[in-house]
Formats: C-alpha cells, sequence, structure tokens
C-alpha cells in the first residue's frame, strides 16, 4: 500500500531535478510511476483473498501517539475497487495530458500529488489521515483548473473558485463532524482515530441516537457535496467545463467517488442510525439528482456540460443504492462508482482530444466526426453506450443490483428512478448522433484521429469497460466481500422503525 501511494510522491521528488525545458523525461518519469502504481494495483487486486474479505495489506505505524493517531492503511472489498479505479484513470491521466507544453514541470508535479492524495484517502484506515489526504487534494484542483483550464462559457478562473469553494465549505462540515465524533467516542486516555475502532464505538453506547444523527447530518453535507448531491451540485459542471482533460478525468473519475465512499466508510459503518434517519431524504435528493440533472443534461451544447449534468445524474444512482440500506443496493453503489468513473473519465478524454485538435465543443459545431476520427468516435460510442446501460459493457450490472436493491424496499421510488435511463438515453444519443455521424464535414478534414500516447487512455479505458461488462464478477466479487458481511448489521439496523420514515405514512 505504501509503494503505490508513495510513487507520486517519488516522481514528483525526482522532477524537482529535472530542468522545466526537458519535456519528455518529465512525462516518461510521471508515466513510469503511475504504471508502476497501477501494476501493483492489479497485483493486489488479484492477490486479494475475497473468501476471507475483510482488511486485507495493512500497515500501522503510530504516529501521534498522544492523538491516537497512526499512519494506518489497508483494503478491504470497499476499497480495493476504489483504488483500482483512481490507479488506471491516473495512468489515463498522464497519458491524456501528452501533449502538454505550457509549464509542463508544474502540471506534472500537480498531477502527481492530486493522484496521490486520492490514493491516500481510499486507503487510510486513520481519520486523521484520511482527512489530511482529502485536504491534500483542493489544492492541486484549484491551481491546475486556473492556470491549464479552458474558458468557454464560463472562466476558468471562475470555475476553479467555485469548486474550490464548494469543496472547503464541504470539507469545513465535514471536519466538525470528525471532532465530535473522535472527542465522543471514547473517552479521554483512550480516544483514536482508528476507523475500525470507531466503527465498534456505537457497541458501547458511546454514541447516542441523537448524536449520530446530528454528526451523519455533517457528514452527509461534506460528502454528498463532493458527490455533488442536489441541491450541491452546481460547482461540478461548472468545474468539469473550465478544468483540463485530466483535471475533469480525476474529479468525474475519482473524487467524487471519495464522497460515497465517505458516506460508506464514515457514515453507514460508524454512525448508522445516523444514516437511518436521514436515508429518506437522501432518497429524494438522490431521485432529484437522477431526473433533474438529466433533464438539464438534454438541453446543454456543450459536450463537458452534457457530461457534466450526466455525472451528477449517475451519482443519484449511488445516493439511492446508499440510502436503500441492504446488501444487493449497497454493493451496487460501490460497483456505480466504479462504472461512472471509467466510462466518464473515457468521455472526458475523448472530448479533450476534440477540443485540443479543433477548439470545439459545441454539438452545433461538430459533425461527422467518425469520418476523420474513427478511433475518438470508438472511445466516444464504448463511453456512451455504457451510460446508458447496455448489456455486455460496465455500466449494465451496477445500475441493475442498485434498482433491485432500491425495488425491494421502496418499488415506486425505484419505477420513477427507472425513468432516469430514459432521460440518460435521449441526451447522449443525440449528442453522439450530432457529432459523430451524418455526412462528412471538410472542415475537419485537417485534423488527425488519436495517435501515439493518446492511444493509451482510450485503450486502458476502454478494455476495463468491456471486460467488467462481459465478466462483471470480476468487479462484483471483492465488492460482496465487503458489503455481505454487513447483512445482519443492516438487517438489524431496518429492524426498528425510524421517525423519517413514518412521516406522512408515505415510506
Amino acid at each position: 500500500m505504501s509503494t503505490i501511494l508513495l510513487m507520486p510522491v517519488l516522481a514528483i521528488f525526482l522532477l524537482f531535478f529535472v530542468p522545466p525545458s526537458s519535456e519528455k523525461t518529465i512525462k516518461i518519469i510521471s508515466a513510469t510511476a503511475m504504471l508502476i502504481s497501477f501494476l501493483l494495483t492489479v497485483y493486489v487486486y488479484i492477490s486479494y483473498d475475497n473468501s476471507a474479505g475483510g482488511l486485507q495489506f495493512t500497515e500501522k505505524i503510530p504516529w501521534i501517539s498522544d492523538l491516537g493517531v497512526s499512519y494506518s492503511v489497508g483494503i478491504d472489498g470497499i476499497s480495493l475497487p476504489m483504488l483500482f479505479l483512481t490507479n488506471i484513470i491516473g495512468l489515463a491521466s498522464v497519458f491524456s495530458s501528452w501533449n502538454i507544453n505550457k509549464r509542463p514541470k508544474e502540471f506534472f508535479i500537480l498531477l502527481l500529488l492530486l493522484i496521490a492524495g486520492v490514493t491516500g484517502t481510499f486507503i487510510a484506515m486513520d481519520l486523521f489521515i484520511f482527512l489530511l489526504f482529502y485536504e491534500l487534494v483542493v489544492i492541486p484542483i484549484y491551481i491546475m483548473v486556473i492556470v491549464w483550464g479552458s474558458t468557454k462559457k464560463v472562466s476558468k478562473e471562475y470555475a476553479g473558485m467555485k469548486l474550490t469553494m464548494y469543496l472547503l465549505i464541504g470539507s469545513a462540515f465535514m471536519l466538525v463532524g470528525i471532532i465530535a465524533l473522535y472527542l465522543q467516542a471514547f473517552p479521554p486516555g483512550m480516544r483514536t482515530f482508528d476507523i475500525v475502532a470507531l466503527a465498534n464505538a456505537h457497541f458501547y453506547g458511546t454514541l447516542s441516537q441523537q448524536f449520530q444523527i446530528i454528526v451523519f447530518l455533517l457528514m452527509l453535507l461534506g460528502f454528498g457535496t463532493l458527490l455533488s448531491m442536489f441541491p450541491f451540485h452546481t460547482w461540478s459542471p461548472d468545474g468539469y467545463a473550465g478544468a483540463p482533460t485530466a483535471v475533469s478525468m480525476i474529479h468525474a473519475g475519482v473524487l467524487k467517488k471519495i464522497g460515497g465512499y465517505g458516506l460508506i466508510r464514515l457514515g453507514l459503518l460508524i454512525l448508522p442510525e445516523g444514516a437511518k434517519f436521514w436515508a429518506p431524504l437522501i432518497i429524494l435528493l438522490g431521485l432529484a439528482n437522477v431526473i433533474y440533472a438529466a433533464y438539464i443534461a438534454i438541453v446543454q451544447k456543450d459536450l463537458k456540460y452534457v457530461v457534466g449534468y450526466s455525472s451528477v445524474s449517475h451519482m443519484g444512482y449511488v445516493l439511492l443504492g446508499f440510502a436503500a440500506l441492504n446488501t444487493i443496493s449497497l454493493s451496487g453503489a460501490v460497483a456505480n462508482m466504479v462504472a461512472h468513473g471509467i466510462m466518464s473519465a473515457l468521455f472526458f478524454a475523448m472530448i479533450g482530444y476534440v477540443y485540443e485538435k479543433t477548439h470545439m465543443r459545441s454539438t452545433e459545431q461538430l459533425h461527422g466526426l467518425a469520418h476523420q476520427m474513427p478511433k475518438i468516435a470508438t472511445g466516444f460510442m464504448l463511453a456512451g453506450m455504457s451510460s446508458v446501460g447496455l448489456p455486455g459493457l460496465i455500466g449494465f450490472i451496477p445500475e441493475y443490483t442498485t434498482f433491485v436493491g432500491l425495488f425491494a424496499k421502496y418499488p415506486v421510488l425505484a419505477i420513477a428512478a427507472v425513468s432516469g435511463i430514459i432521460f440518460t438515453s435521449i441526451y447522449i444519443l443525440r449528442v453522439l448522433q450530432k457529432i459523430l455521424f451524418g455526412p462528412r464535414d471538410s472542415r475537419f478534414d485537417c485534423y488527425n484521429d488519436a495517435k501515439g500516447a493518446e492511444l493509451v487512455p482510450l485503450f486502458l479505458l476502454s478494455a476495463v469497460l468491456i471486460l467488467f461488462g462481459l465478466f462483471p464478477q470480476l468487479l462484483l466479487a471483492p465488492i460482496n466481500s465487503g458489503i455481505s458481511p454487513l447483512g445482519p448489521f443492516l438487517d438489524r439496523l431496518n429492524a426498528a422503525p425510524s421517525l423519517l420514515f413514518t412521516l406522512g405514512g408515505i415510506w
């Protein structure tokens, strides 16, 4: 785990000694570091014992003993797919930035720092370490957006500031909740930031139901903002539009997933009564995400805004899967995060290539690109068909699993949520038809298709998109090993009625 985490950091250290003019060396060092991290992640993914489950590949070193802080890392069936997602998109983002020629040294240092921060949040088993890595993510994103971003519908300065302010405000709520949890869970002298110990704290009666309800709300505001939960979602499409391609890929592919991961790891497993209390509200907000954001995506002309609002819509399925509070829906929520991460990263990589070559992103300007750019068109088609849930691609099984889990508890709301697929099909098919097909447009004859390093993200992400689609058990097996043991815990949690479930009799 430490090697996977530290490879990008080691590359940053090496880049400090490389002159800015040595662009090729800078890119090779960055790509090599991410390739090693990715290969080690694949080894961990293959070596993880699904039958045993639980935490594996753990490392723990005491750090600030007086505060109960340790450098504690490890993975289980929930965090393992997130680690894989981070490193495959991290590797793809490096190659998608191969043509960066504006201050490449600074760009790749910040990109590697961003990847290291996201990796740390998924493998941290100490709440202090988790918070440290989460805060580390914010600064690189802001700098990369305002320096290397693009200005179209909104300025990159506006997009960067809006994105950063939303993330910082959300993290402020989360920080208050973490401090309260740290102080309340155990008496002085026994306090710890260890996530496993905190997850067991409610068994000792130190976390009252009222406390869990209040603190979970703080966590929901923090992680929900990061997850672009309605109505705290408006930063996300603007952030995508202003960000450079690599940041859009990481932002959509893995950064948002910290929100869903945090709700499960810190919300449900540490504050179960709070999760149960707020579940009905989360379902309504998740339903708003699915339907409202998909409807907004239909009228967008900018490709980044289309995929941006599509991302907000797909995060609604994660919220619905979480709030249904059963093993099937939770497995679907985690699988949805992985599926959406892969296909959204592929989408943004292809949009980045088209914009880099043509300086156009509007569906009213781009036509018939499949004639001149068949490889890029293939990437668009794979990402689009996965987004609408085509069987055989990565998006189908996660969405199906989420709907099955949701239908078991809220059949009416599940039927309403399915309508999101209809809206998704409308805007995805319309966009693909407009920009890829139709008569050949001679304006684009002078532009080249993806080639060289640009093909790496296309082949890498497409391969995973198809592999997990044809063999979904490769994705679901580790997830089930992490979620299935929660079955008795969730059954006990759902056994007692909750106040919000009884209001108005509609639940």
